[in-house]
């Protein structure tokens, strides 16, 4: 509904359906960082985010006359990014992922006080199958909640639930066979 929104953010919304290029590059731009940090996550490669995020844009901008408001923007990008994140993925199971090195343009990074952890928890959740990591990738880093999560995937709440309990302890259990550990005196 609009009346849930920012005025201004409806008023682009409404200009950029209407054929507005300043307006769309408005939402683009209000956006970007969303869609990339999402495609990057799931695709751990630069070049790759960057390209799924322009299809994503250009998808939206053919896309527009059904989108609602921003808050179904928001979703519709999620969503998606996502699922054009998981193709990629399953067409291109044999890639080598290579760990994703500190990039300023990357949303709220979790965990900064231990860069060692980040690294090897991004190469971990690059290692998981392409569901499991988008499951993992909008529950921590966009923060849905499984229902939201279910919505955008179009799974169901129990694959959500099982595909999160599963990745988690996966990841763990990388975790804790992995060689991340504090340095010490003695190593130094």
């Amino acid at each position: 509904m609009k009346g849930d929104e920012p005025r201004g953010a409806a008023d682009s919304l409404d200009r950029a359906r209407s054929g507005d290029r300043v307006a769309f590059a408005t939402l683009v731009r209000s956006h970007q960082r969303v869609v990339y940090s999402l495609a990057l996550r799931m695709l751990s490669h630069r070049h790759e985010a960057e390209d799924l995020a322009q299809e994503v844009f250009m998808q939206l901008h053919r896309s527009l006359a059904g989108i609602q408001s921003d808050t179904h923007l928001l979703f519709w990008l999620r969503k998606v990014t996502t699922n054009l994140a998981i193709d990629r993925l399953r067409r291109d199971r044999k890639r080598a992922t290579l760990p994703l090195d500190d990039d300023p343009g990357i949303a709220d990074e979790p965990l900064e006080s231990d860069p060692l952890l980040q690294r090897r928890l991004r190469e971990l959740l690059a290692l998981l199958p392409a569901d499991p990591r988008a499951v993992v990738v909008l529950r921590y880093q966009e923060d849905l909640d499984p229902t939201e999560i279910a919505e955008t995937l179009e799974m169901s709440l129990n694959t959500v639930k099982s595909h999160l309990r599963r990745s988690i302890a996966t990841l763990r259990e990388g975790l804790a066979d992995s060689s991340v550990t504090p340095l010490s005196r003695d190593s130094l």
